[in-house]
């Protein structure tokens, strides 16, 4: 069994990062942000890649933050720990100048969406399950997803999906516009691939032009909104309730 958290690998110009946490359901610890970053700088540097695609080991994308590491909690907030190792990852995912496919194969859940919204674009099993559930556990979103999600799916969309913490499949995510496409789990990897090698084909030049194009628009609409979701902080009064059973006593 390979124990590395976060594993690499280039097959004919795409790099295939994977969050190798299966046991855990790929949940984050700031350790695996950290080792994520730096899989996706080293793509973006990698001569022989043209494509990153990210997903996670076993029945995961990735399940969220794994509580079971959070210290305890200041109110509703995860922490600077995780807050700025996430926030880090989602600003290489955006800036790296080659396109990142989210290959979303099973759970999807709170912060695995907030990495997933991150990428370029979703592509997703139908079987998958996506979810935003910060407000089952008493937590607030802290890495964009009050910016990101409606764009994906719209604000009324957003609410809803937040505000009932409500699983979907990824047919419904490709349905209302999360993921682009989903396909059955055994098509998944050909489908990416397939994809990939479209993008493959193109000017990589002009690729990456328009992605810094994208992706400086959004952040320039997106700024002042993730500067209110980052800088402020509401009374959650239940959060060690909800969460109390995971998180480390102190």
């Amino acid at each position: 069994m390979n124990d590395q958290e976060v594993l690499y690998e280039v097959e004919q110009g795409i790099a295939k990062i994977v969050i190798n946490r299966p046991d855990a359901l790929n949940a984050l610890t700031p350790n695996v942000l950290s080792e994520l970053r730096g899989a996706v700088e080293k793509a973006g540097k990698d001569a022989r890649v043209g494509v990153i695609v990210l997903t996670g080991a076993g029945r995961a994308f990735c399940a969220g933050v794994d509580l079971k590491a959070l210290e305890k909690p200041a109110g509703a907030d995860v922490g600077d720990a995780l807050n700025n190792a996430a926030r880090d990852v989602q600003s290489a995912i955006e800036d790296v100048p080659k396109p990142v496919i989210g290959m979303v194969n099973g759970f999807c859940l709170t912060g695995g969406l907030e990495l997933a919204l991150a990428c370029d674009f979703i592509i997703a099993a139908d079987e998958a399950r996506f979810g935003d559930t910060h407000t089952r556990w008493g937590l607030r979103c802290t890495w964009g997803m009050s910016r990101r999600l409606p764009v994906r799916v719209g604000e009324a969309k957003a609410r809803e999906l937040t505000y009932t913490a409500e699983m979907i499949s990824g047919t419904e995510a490709a349905r209302i516009g999360l993921a682009n496409k989903s396909v059955p789990l055994s098509e998944l990897e050909k489908t990416v691939r397939e994809i990939a090698e479209k993008i493959l084909a193109n000017s990589a030049d002009a690729v990456a032009a328009h992605k810094y194009l994208y992706s400086r628009s959004r952040k320039e609409t997106m700024a002042k909104g993730l500067e209110r979701e980052y800088n402020t902080m509401p009374e959650i009064s239940d959060t060690l309730e909800r969460i109390g059973g995971f998180v480390k006593k102190g």
